[in-house]
């Protein structure tokens, strides 16, 4: 159904006054972001990798970190790095465990398998790590709230490093050195890096400490090379963890994104290919990666790994030291994604029923109980159930050992914290505010936690407002989205969290003429002109298809009819021709003068401070 749109506020004049450099939708669209001060105006425009991504010793554990593993180092002790199953774990593992083993340490890693180890450590893990002769345990993405396992590792002799960025548990955990963000007291300044961020910034620490005694690496590269090279894996990490992508979280991504065009990891580079992402000289098809090509296409590949059967394999494709094996994983990591997409699709069919069958639309909250779903899709479906429903899901999976459970929210409502008002009820939890995972014991405890949940969420239902709406960054004439106001907005990409791909209204439209798109005419391709006699066309994906809307657009969208139009701007480049999109997001019929009158549009320039690359 129609979404309602909602127009930002027109920034404050005093605002635009204080930035007369800006042009005024490009002074708009910062405003709708949040960025205010100058620091962060030029640093979201220009990002710098010199000077915006802070020196990792800022962190309080940080020396302390790096002091126990060189003496690790130093005295031949086994380092093992303990990962995550998903994209953002693995990428943290395996950018730390080459970055030990290229300073001389014994370093290896433990994935842990999502069914059979769960989320985190587990003292079983301790017992079998310690059995195999670890010194050190250094956690990438998981690790803040083991604190019995922690408590176990010490008590067997070993050190342990956490570097996790999840929410913070009411007591931390007994580790010898804590990299963690949101720390109390943490001087870091960044507060929003992903797990595979974190895991940087420890890397990052360690060869800036071995420069100052070595001028190179063992193998001839110099360190700040190696820590270039590190940042396609930082880039995958961020995006596919959807940590928001401002400070220095974008302008890791940013540079990463570079990196990532030009990757020498010789998985990354089989993977890509596979996903017929490059050409056959290795360049991307498109020009460059975005976001999106993380979003989209790569994380899902990787993720794919560990929720079909075990994320080795993505991890193993990652540190790949041949071609031919690179080739071969990445091929495993395809079939686990298009068997990933293909079961996903039909439990996402099951949960569908199963809401309209218990009438869950009108509960507060939607669970969903499926028998032996596996644990690794849990997440993807919660997240469809939520995304069509629009209200926060738990999606529970009865298995032979238990009852496994993924939860995804609305904005406004903290899953997680809710979570932790109560966690008598589980096994283990753990998350964000947006997302969660636990296990339970059994259906009596189940059926508390979703009586609990959906009084959680009741309570807060007056301060929620779970109406989708479209974001609407300004309204605009369409006659001045041209070549030069796309080069110039393309400096806020990359797109993501916290800093969403801009939207724009135009109002008063008229149709020149509408043709369908594709085989079965379920898009279409609209011609309109505004303001002037310049025809522009408008691909509205989906506008065809009467099953999706209400109104039939094919019938309606004759030549002289007058709409109002909500857009994005994309550059779709194909066989070396550029050419600009306006990607239809909603239309509606423009409403008579009598009923409601078009918002000014804003004006634009084309003036911008270059941006440089990696």
């Amino acid at each position: 159904m129609p979404s309602p749109w909602l127009v930002s506020l027109p920034a404050p004049p005093a605002f635009l006054a204080n930035h007369p450099e800006l042009p005024p939708l490009v002074a708009q669209l910062l405003y709708n972001r949040g960025l205010t001060t100058q620091e962060a105006i030029d640093e979201f425009l220009n990002p710098d990798y010199s000077q915006d991504v802070p020196d990792p010793f800022l962190f309080n554990d940080m020396a302390r970190a790096v002091a126990i593993i060189f003496d690790c180092i130093g005295q031949e002790r086994l380092i093992i790095v303990h990962g995550d199953y998903d994209a953002d774990g693995v990428c943290a593992a395996a950018l730390l465990v080459s970055t030990l083993r290229e300073l001389g340490a014994r370093a290896d890693v433990f994935i842990p398998h999502r069914e059979r180890d769960g989320y985190g450590l587990n003292l079983k893990t301790i017992d079998y790590l310690h059995q195999q002769g670890a010194r050190l345990i250094i956690t990438c993405d998981c690790g803040i709230s083991n604190r019995e396992e922690i408590n176990r590792a010490k008590e067997l002799g070993m050190q342990v490093i956490v570097t996790d960025h999840h929410t913070l548990p009411p007591e931390l955990p007994p580790a010898d050195a804590i990299l963690h963000p949101l720390r109390p007291g943490e001087r870091y300044p960044d507060k929003t890096l992903s797990g595979g961020g974190v895991a940087f910034k420890l890397a990052q620490a360690l060869l800036k400490k071995h420069r100052e005694q070595n001028p190179a690496l063992p193998h001839g590269q110099t360190q700040e090379g190696w820590e270039k090279w590190l940042l396609d894996r930082v880039a995958i990490s961020t995006v596919a963890d959807m940590v928001p992508l401002l400070g220095e979280s974008r302008t890791l991504a940013r540079y990463g994104l570079v990196v990532l065009g030009k990757t020498q990891n010789l998985g990354l580079r089989a993977l890509l290919a596979s996903a017929g992402l490059t050409d056959e000289q290795g360049r991307p098809r498109r020009g460059s990666f975005t976001a999106d090509t993380i979003a989209y296409k790569i994380a899902p590949r990787i993720n794919a790994a560990g929720r079909m059967d075990h994320a080795n394999v993505a991890y193993a494709l990652l540190m790949a030291d041949t071609a031919a094996e690179a080739e071969r994983l990445a091929a495993q990591l395809e079939k686990n994604n298009s068997d990933r997409q293909r079961l996903t699709d039909k439990l996402v069919t099951a949960a569908r029923y199963q809401v309209v069958k218990e009438a869950q639309e009108e509960e507060p909250l939607i669970c969903v109980v499926g028998d032996q779903w596996p644990t690794g899709l849990l997440g993807l479906i919660a997240g469809k159930i939520r995304e069509e429903f629009g209200k926060p899901t738990v999606v529970v999976s009865r298995t032979a050992n238990g009852l496994n459970g993924s939860g995804r929210s609305v904005p406004g409502f903290n899953l997680i914290a809710t979570l932790q008002t109560m966690p008598e009820l589980f096994t283990k939890f753990g998350g964000h505010p947006q997302a969660c995972g636990f296990t339970l014991t059994d259906e009596t405890v189940l059926g508390e936690l979703r009586q609990r949940l959906r009084a959680a969420v009741a309570a807060r239902e007056m301060e929620l407002d779970l109406t989708p709406q479209l974001k609407i960054d300004a309204e605009v004439d369409l006659d001045d989205i041209n070549w030069k106001l796309a080069d110039l907005l393309e400096k806020f990409a990359p797109f993501g969290v916290g800093n969403p791909e801009p939207v724009y209204a135009a109002r008063g439209l008229t149709v020149k003429g509408r043709e369908p798109v594709g085989s079965d005419g379920k898009h279409l391709r609209i011609m309109v002109s505004h303001r002037s006699s310049v025809v522009r066309k408008t691909i509205a994906f989906g506008f065809g298809d009467t099953a999706k809307h209400p109104r039939d657009w094919k019938t309606i969208l004759r030549p002289g009819v007058t709409i109002d139009l909500v857009f994005s701007v994309g550059v779709n480049e194909w066989n070396g021709n550029r050419e600009l999109e306006l990607l239809v997001r909603d239309l509606a019929l423009t409403p008579s003068p009598t009923s409601a009158a078009p918002a000014p549009a804003l004006p634009t320039s084309s003036s911008a401070p270059a941006l440089a690359s990696a």
